[in-house]
């Protein structure tokens, strides 16, 4: 039992590396995400902002709607490589298991999100003047959670809608409102932050992780299914 789980996180950990190497050749995924949201973060500055006052309360929304978009954007990429060239197939002859097939790509997705808030996140806070480095901890460990969450469902139902015709409009269709409970939860939980209110802090950390939880066990449990069908 422990050798076949050491062999699947190996598996996992080799597929993120795949994506890894094919992002650092191709160079598509992380470039076009990053300037997508560097542009609604902009155009939010833009329409949004009257005085620091305003652009503190409304930087958490805009940050968050940065997470969700742009990550749609990298997820149905990601996806839409093993599609290409019958690379899917290939994928699903080999002898990983399904779940090291969600592990590998939920990690590599991961990967390319935490790129893109690292250096947009910044630009949010600048733009709307929010307090994000004067409670960086609290900000970072609400984005990982929620960034988090939002890939590992995100990688799920990409895999369920891999060989659909639509792909990209059924992905955001299923994908925004199963979601929406960790995007709510951060999006409040940062504006509590902003405002100095953390005496709820901790309620919200535990239902990022427990949305976390759930989504994991949901992908591991159907991703066979998923890719069987």
């Amino acid at each position: 039992m422990t050798g076949s789980l050491w062999l699947g996180l190996r598996d996992a950990v080799d597929i993120a590396r795949k994506d890894v190497r094919i992002e650092l050749r191709a160079r598509e995924i992380v470039p076009t995400m990053t300037l997508f949201a560097a542009l609604v973060a902009i155009l939010a500055s833009m329409a949004l902002y009257v005085d620091e006052e305003i652009g503190r309360k409304v930087a958490p929304g805009v940050l968050w709607i940065v997470l969700a978009f742009a990550g749609t954007l990298g997820l149905s990429r990601a996806w839409s490589r093993e599609r290409e060239n019958g690379a899917l197939r290939g994928v699903l002859l080999s002898p990983i298991a399904p779940w090291s097939v969600f592990l590998g790509k939920a990690l590599g997705s991961l990967g390319f999100v935490s790129i893109t808030l690292v250096v947009v996140a910044p630009l949010v806070a600048l733009l709307l003047h929010a307090p994000l480095f004067s409670h960086f901890g609290a900000s970072a460990l609400l984005l990982a959670l929620g960034a988090l969450g939002f890939v590992l469902a995100g990688t799920l139902f990409g895999a369920m809608t891999a060989r659909t015709k639509a792909r990209d409009l059924v992905l955001a269709v299923v994908l925004y409102p199963l979601t929406s409970p960790a995007l709510l939860c951060g999006a409040v939980a940062t504006r509590d932050v902003f405002d100095n209110k953390l005496g709820d802090f901790g309620q919200w950390v535990r239902l990022l992780v427990a949305y976390d939880l759930i989504v994991l066990v949901a992908g591991v449990g159907l991703m066979e299914w998923l890719l069987a069908d």
